[in-house]
């Protein structure tokens, strides 16, 4: 079973598609990240990109932690059912449940079908963003997650400073962020590697 671990949705159940197309992240996993954003003020109101976003656990956990937006990217058809029934009842939950600020808006939730590398092509106006999160199948090389990144950021779709958290296989090895991005930390749970970068 996958749900939510903290914040607004903490403790809902989440639909993952069948099979192997995907690769849901940990609770851990998914709480260290939201904690570690959460402790560097990085996450309250934060706009986010999920990339390779399956069924939508990271994109949802930190919107449920504070942020007020997420833009999910997926291509896979069994991985976008499942997201977009999410959504869905996550969006109709969030209109019946307190823990938001007094007047603060619901959250925007936005699924956008189709390859990640043809959505930072043609999203020009979509951004920026404060937070990109990117658990890509293992196959992608890390140097060419790391050229979509760039990709962004020559588009202006990444705010100043934002965040970049790269989910990976210990076995992919750290990356060496390019400039003008920043390497802040790494930190590995089992297999699974959180890389966490900076724009500039």
């Amino acid at each position: 079973m996958t749900r939510i671990v903290g914040g607004l949705w903490g403790g809902r159940r989440l639909l993952t598609p069948d099979g192997d197309t995907t690769r849901p992240t940990s609770e851990k996993v998914r709480a260290a990240m939201a904690s570690s954003l959460t402790a560097a003020g990085g996450l309250e109101g934060a706009r986010v990109l999920d990339l390779y976003a399956g069924s939508g656990a990271l994109g949802l956990e930190l919107v449920s932690r504070g942020a007020s937006s997420a833009v999910f990217v997926e291509s896979d058809r069994a991985a976008l059912a499942a997201l977009r029934a999410n959504v869905t009842t996550l969006q109709s939950a969030a209109s019946r449940l307190g823990g938001r600020p007094a007047g603060s808006a619901a959250p925007t939730l936005t699924v956008v079908p189709g390859d990640v590398a043809a959505f930072v092509g043609r999203a020009a106006g979509a951004g920026p963003f404060d937070v990109v999160v990117a658990d890509p199948p293992y196959d992608l090389s890390t140097a060419a997650l790391l050229v979509l990144l760039l990709e962004l950021q020559c588009a202006a779709l990444l705010a100043p400073h934002a965040d970049l958290i790269l989910e990976r296989s210990k076995r992919n090895g750290e990356p060496v962020w390019p400039e003008p991005f920043e390497g802040v930390r790494t930190r590995k749970y089992g297999d699974t590697m959180l890389c966490y970068g900076r724009a500039p």
